[in-house]
């Protein structure tokens, strides 16, 4: 498992990490939002391809929980409301969790990475690679197939210079 850590080492010399080694499966119902969804997130298309991706491929990336220090068996959610909420509607009873260390949601909610175009289509090339079919990266996306194969072909004809540079350029 790939762990990331804090910059500051405490004063004690010591790196600290942001969350525990283990992934820790949880029932769904002992987690508690820290947001309310807003209104119409249930219908966007955004929830509909966490729907769908987690039926066609199952949960890709965990959320994120930090335990209640004051009510022992309680989890507060940080990161991961559509999909907590997708896997809700799918009859999920339980889930696996990244469990923080710090009570960090500024982290999680504000400083979300966009996929650049370029990233996109090295996740859908390596997904190729690996035997997924077009056909099953479309479903799990909520995409059309066409849409997923021009992503794939992005780079075609593009020199390795300018596909580096390129990769920076987040998606707008």
């Amino acid at each position: 498992m790939n762990e990331e850590c804090k910059g500051d080492d405490g004063g004690d010399g010591r790196i600290h990490f942001a969350f525990d080694r283990d992934i820790q499966t949880i029932a769904i119902s002992a987690i508690v939002p820290l947001k309310s969804l807003p209104e119409g997130a249930r219908e966007s298309r955004k929830f509909a391809q966490v729907l769908s991706s987690i039926k066609a491929i199952g949960l890709v990336e965990a959320p994120v929980v930090i335990a209640d220090t004051r009510s022992a068996g309680t989890w507060y959610l940080l990161d991961g409301h559509l999909r907590l909420e997708a896997l809700k509607e799918l009859g999920f009873a339980k889930v696996e969790c990244l469990v923080a260390t710090d009570d960090d949601t500024y982290t999680y909610n504000k400083r979300v990475n966009r996929l650049a175009p370029i990233e996109e289509h090295r996740m859908i090339a390596r997904a190729i690679e690996r035997g997924v079919s077009s056909a099953d990266i479309a479903d799990a996306l909520g995409l059309q197939v066409e849409s997923v194969i021009r992503r794939f072909r992005l780079l075609e004809g593009i020199s390795p210079e300018v596909a580096e540079m390129l990769k920076i350029r987040p998606a707008r």
